[in-house]
């Protein structure tokens, strides 16, 4: 048996030790406070990625933490052949603040879409027949990386070289209104749309796109899922992207900041659509623990307080401000889009592909964000950044920007 020796937290280490399925940065965070994280070598980051649109309330939130702990002292585990506390209130708040009747609880975005794909599978199987059973999802989406989730996203580099893969699933251009109209018919079971694109690029839905999806799938009963596991959850400065617009989906995914860190995600739907999974048809060992619920119920209640989403809106406008003044000043960044603090910084032509770059160079000057694909610089920082820590990170990323340009 190979036996292996503690050392110093490095990324190198990583390769010693976990499977190279990750590439990770070159700095290991070993504790993090609000919108900063202190790396093993004693560096300092502001934190704009927030855990890829995770960490909602930033590191190490004073309440979250008091209702992990509290709940920890009282049930941590009971599994499914018994309701708890934590799950139901949780459940009441999430069907109270929205459309939903009714919740599903899991553990990631993956698990909340794989659980609203096969809703809609059976849903569509027991009123209509088997014949209806086709998914509509479109290019550039991203639904989570199970093998059917990976397949009804729409970027075959995620799903290549892992076949024979699900059947059943077309794939259709993004914001195309007539090619969703020809596509959507009677064998449709459902469409499901990212009104935000996250990791396609930060592409907003057009209103009338989503408008014309509902429509088609009103006219073939078919349903309607909206995936917010990025968007969702205050993201873009409604509690759900979807309440920005006229339309009302039939199913939501939501996960990711949802537990402001701790992993849990759910599935909403209707009462009348929620009948079609009875017991036995679904379910997750650790889904609905007591520990998830207890926490994200507590980011719900802070997220919904009054003037918490007006405070993301206007964070969001000046981020964003901030960033189109970067743009024209150094010329890397050709424009910006998004929506709230869900904000992708398009990349211009001489910089077209280097996403990374731009990225390694701004945590060098001590500012943590993401990709969304190789031409977008993505930004999720907490939610309730201060208006400090906010301005220092982008302080640090325009001086990144600034030694880029004059290096170019």
């Amino acid at each position: 048996m190979n036996q292996t020796h503690s050392a110093a937290p490095s990324a190198a280490r990583y390769f010693d030790l976990m499977v190279p399925n990750y590439a990770p940065a070159d700095f290991v965070p070993v504790r993090g406070e609000g919108a900063r994280v202190w790396t093993a070598d004693g560096r300092e980051l502001i934190d704009l990625g927030g855990g890829i649109a995770v960490n909602s309330l930033g590191h190490c939130h004073p309440e979250l933490i008091a209702a992990l702990t509290e709940q920890a002292g009282m049930l941590w585990h009971v599994s499914n052949v018994v309701t708890n506390v934590p799950a139901l209130a949780l459940a009441e708040k999430l069907c109270a603040e929205t459309f939903a009747e009714r919740a599903f609880f899991c553990n990631s975005g993956a698990e909340a879409n794989e659980a609203a794909l096969k809703l809609a599978r059976r849903y569509a199987s027991l009123k209509h027949g088997e014949h209806k059973h086709e998914i509509v999802s479109f290019s550039n989406s991203f639904h989570g990386r199970t093998l059917f989730t990976v397949s009804v996203g729409g970027q075959p580099k995620y799903s290549e070289h892992f076949g024979p893969l699900p059947g059943g699933i077309r794939h259709l251009p993004y914001n195309d209104i007539a090619a969703a109209e020809a596509a959507i018919g009677p064998q449709t079971c459902a469409v499901i749309v990212e009104p935000l694109q996250g990791e396609g690029g930060v592409m907003p839905a057009d209103p009338a796109f989503l408008a014309a999806l509902r429509a088609a799938c009103d006219r073939h009963d078919a349903l309607l899922v909206f995936d917010e596991v990025q968007s969702g959850v205050g993201r873009t400065g409604s509690l759900y992207a979807y309440m920005q617009t006229e339309v009302t989906p039939d199913v939501l995914s939501t996960a990711k900041g949802l537990g402001g860190g701790f992993p849990i995600g759910a599935m909403l739907t209707t009462a009348e659509i929620a009948a079609y999974l009875p017991a036995g048809t679904h379910g997750t060992t650790f889904g609905g623990n007591p520990l998830g619920c207890a926490v994200a119920k507590r980011v719900l209640d802070i997220i919904t307080e009054p003037d918490f989403l007006h405070g993301v809106q206007q964070r969001g406008l000046a981020m964003r401000a901030a960033l189109q003044d970067m743009a024209a000043r150094h010329g890397i960044f050709a424009g910006v889009r998004g929506s709230g603090l869900l904000l992708g910084a398009v990349t211009a032509e001489p910089w077209r592909g280097r996403a990374g770059e731009i990225v390694r160079a701004g945590q060098a000057a001590g500012v943590w964000c993401l990709v969304a694909g190789p031409d977008v610089v993505r930004f999720a920082p907490p939610l309730n950044i201060d208006e400090a820590e906010l301005q220092d990170g982008l302080a640090r990323l325009d001086s990144a920007l600034s030694k880029l340009s004059s290096a170019a």
